[in-house]
């Protein structure tokens, strides 16, 4: 209990987040059964930095997928670390992105927002999507609403991910006799996760399919984990670039998609250039409503 108290904030967060992944382990042998889903970001390279830090030696893999829309700093700090650690394990989805894109549809605003307009979009006016309509909270935006319309051109759907990252996955789950995924999901980060109601999911089945340890932790909490934990990061967490997430390069999902364009702008141009030929008629609908995007000609 006395070495309880004498703990700092960020030390009992560690050793909490710690004493969880044991648990996990105790009860499920993640070192057979599961792999560690990493992105390269600053949650899963924290992630990664606590399962060694709570199964020392431990051989759990970090599998890396590239949809092709990874920034290449990310790509050299993962293909770095593989050359020191054998656990990194890269795949890739088959096809093209771009053309997923243009066969499923595009992500527009969330994927809350996605899912309903896209259902929308299929089922000529599905009760579930006229729900979201109608609610005041939670709802569609006002301002969004005139794209529930059979005429609205923008074909919209929430299955990137589905179609460039968990199809993927679950081809190397079934390749590999490895079923649980752990992930460095947070609630904090909002949106579907917000939902959440803890660090385990299960699947219809009512089995285990994914461990978050990191799902309580919150922003301020990770920073100072990460500081604590020395966890080395991406060169673009670090100045003169400073971005604050690494996922997909321009996803439209991203709140501050104009800061992180201007970013690439400033530094990576031909980054910027891909971004704009994937994501196009997204960026073109956002410009043009005044949405995340600067209209053109606006100023900074």
């Amino acid at each position: 209990m006395e070495g309880e108290n004498s703990m700092n904030g960020t030390e009992f967060a560690i050793a909490d987040r710690v004493g969880a992944i044991r648990a996990m382990a105790e009860k499920y042998d993640l070192e057979d059964v599961a792999y560690l889903s990493f992105s390269g970001g600053s949650d899963s390279c924290l992630a990664s930095r606590l399962i060694d830090e709570a199964l020392p030696g431990n051989r759990i893999p970090r599998v890396f997928i590239n949809t092709g829309v990874e920034y290449n700093e990310v790509l050299r700090f993962v293909r770095d670390l593989q050359r020191k650690d054998d656990r990194i394990v890269f795949l890739q989805p088959k096809g093209s992105f771009k053309k997923k894109l243009e066969d499923f549809g595009y992500p527009f605003k969330s994927k809350e927002h996605s899912l309903f307009l896209s259902l929308y979009q299929r089922n000529n006016g599905n009760a579930t999507a006229r729900n979201y309509l109608s609610k005041s909270r939670f709802g569609c935006p006002k301002c969004l609403a005139f794209q529930f319309d059979p005429k609205y051109p923008l074909k919209v759907s929430s299955v990137c991910c589905r179609e460039n990252k968990k199809k993927v996955a679950r081809e190397y789950e079934r390749a590999s006799g490895r079923w649980l995924s752990i992930t460095g999901m947070r609630k904090a980060e909002g949106g579907l996760r917000a939902s959440r109601s803890g660090c385990v999911l299960k699947g219809k089945d009512g089995n285990v399919t994914r461990f978050n340890p990191l799902f309580p932790v919150s922003n301020f909490e990770k920073e100072e984990m990460i500081k604590a934990l020395d966890v080395r990061l991406p060169s673009l967490y670090y100045p003169p670039f400073n971005f604050k997430r690494t996922g997909c390069k321009g996803c439209p999902y991203a709140i501050d998609l104009q800061r992180e364009l201007d970013l690439l702008e400033e530094f990576f141009p031909a980054e910027r250039k891909q971004c704009e030929a994937i994501w196009g008629p997204v960026y073109d609908e956002y410009r043009r409503l005044g949405y995340r995007l600067r209209k053109k000609g606006e100023k900074k």
